[in-house]
């Protein structure tokens, strides 16, 4: 049996789980957020807790038992607590600076970098080097992160770039000197 799979989710006051067949809804003071799941695994809300059950021991239905309840519990945190990740621009000369609901970035680029929000998203700039992106979804604010990183990822040599807050980047020596 699973070890995170087969452990009850308790549900929060103020929280709402709704189970119709294989959709799950979950409504908070946040906001709401749906989940379908996989064919085989089952789900149901007994006494303030939401059960995952799986009716056989075949592999798909094993890998599926505790992915299931962890997307669950991560939409019942969103809706209660919501989620975000910090990212920190690094660079002389680099810089991000908010614009209404989306940020710009000065990146060494001939170009500044205009990044929308998505829905659902928003996002937060601290000084001019500093930015957090939050929301309710996990998986839409570790994306929405993932790709304003990709527009200048780390470098090794000198380090610049925008990383994840508190990510440390691991340098390299470069050419030795005459």
């Amino acid at each position: 049996m699973s070890r995170i799979g087969r452990l009850p989710i308790d549900i929060p006051a103020g929280v709402t789980v709704e189970v119709a067949g294989q959709d799950v809804a979950v409504k908070g003071p946040k906001g709401e957020l749906t989940l379908t799941v996989a064919r085989p695994i089952e789900v149901k809300v007994d006494e303030g807790q939401v059960l995952v059950t799986r009716p056989d021991d075949e592999r798909e239905s094993r890998s599926l038992h505790g992915l299931t309840r962890t997307l669950i519990a991560n939409n019942i945190i969103g809706v209660t607590q919501g989620y975000s990740k910090g990212l920190e621009v690094v660079g002389t000369g680099y810089r991000v600076a908010q614009k209404g609901s989306s940020i710009e970035f000065a990146l060494g680029f001939s170009h500044p970098v205009l990044v929308d929000p998505p829905a659902g998203i928003t996002f937060a700039v601290e000084g001019n080097n500093k930015v957090t992106v939050s929301g309710i979804d996990k998986q839409a604010v570790g994306e929405t992160a993932a790709n304003i990183r990709k527009i200048r990822k780390p470098e090794p040599y000198k380090g610049k770039g925008i990383r994840y807050a508190g990510e440390v980047v691991r340098r390299k020596a470069g050419k030795a000197g005459k």
